[in-house]
This record gives structure tokens, C-alpha cells and sequence, in this order.
């Protein structure tokens, strides 16, 4: 991964594989559930913004994905979110395990409410 990307398809082509299908994956279960999300890249990262704000951005990386639904969509699913590697706002989900999205789908829908609130 290097450059400077304009656009998420521009990002996730630098992926072969299993990482392209998952990161592919993960935007289309976002686009899915939040139709109106506008995508974008921020921090050189793929990024869905909601009313102006950030959703949720994610990132692939040698051995994991990260996922980052700020620091609240962490600390709503800390149980759920025990057996992977976690951070203030982030979330490591490593390559060799299957990518829980379901729990993907509960923290989007809890940041979709979130945001919402806050209009």
C-alpha cells in the first residue's frame, strides 16, 4: 500500500485476494445498512461519513483489518469485542480468522443511532 488515494476502489485494488474480497466485504455490508453514507478517504484511510460526520473508517494491514468506529463504538461491544486485539477507537480483526460481521453490523447500526442522535 502506498500513494496517495482518491477513492475507496483506488485503495482496496492495492490488495490482492482474500483481503480485497474482505474489505470488499465489510464496504458493502456499510453501503448495505447506511444507504445514505457517503464514502471517502481520510487518513488515507476508507471512510463513511454520515451527516457530515465519520462513521466508521477501516484498513488493511499485513496480518489484520482494522476497524475504527471512534472510541464509543468500541466501548459499547468491549464483551463482544474480548477475543480481538483493541484500542481506544480501533479494532484489529486478524486475516487468519473469519471477520465477525455480524458484530460489524450491530456496531454500525449502534454508530448509525449514535449519529443520528446527535442532529
Amino acid at each position: 500500500m502506498s500513494g496517495k488515494f482518491q477513492t475507496i476502489d483506488e485503495y482496496i485494488d492495492t490488495f490482492s485476494g482474500e483481503t480485497q474480497r474482505r474489505l470488499q466485504d465489510i464496504r458493502s455490508l456499510i453501503k448495505k445498512l447506511v444507504p445514505e453514507v457517503k464514502e471517502k478517504i481520510s487518513y488515507q484511510m476508507p471512510t463513511f461519513e454520515l451527516n457530515g460526520k465519520n462513521l466508521i473508517h477501516f484498513a488493511a494491514f499485513k496480518h489484520h483489518i482494522g476497524i475504527y468506529p471512534t472510541p464509543s463504538g468500541v466501548e459499547a461491544f468491549q464483551e463482544e469485542l474480548a477475543p480481538y486485539k483493541k484500542n481506544k477507537g480501533s479494532i484489529q480483526l486478524p486475516l487468519d480468522m473469519p471477520i465477525p460481521m455480524d458484530l460489524i453490523k450491530k456496531i454500525i447500526i449502534f454508530r448509525v443511532k449514535e449519529e443520528k442522535g446527535k442532529q
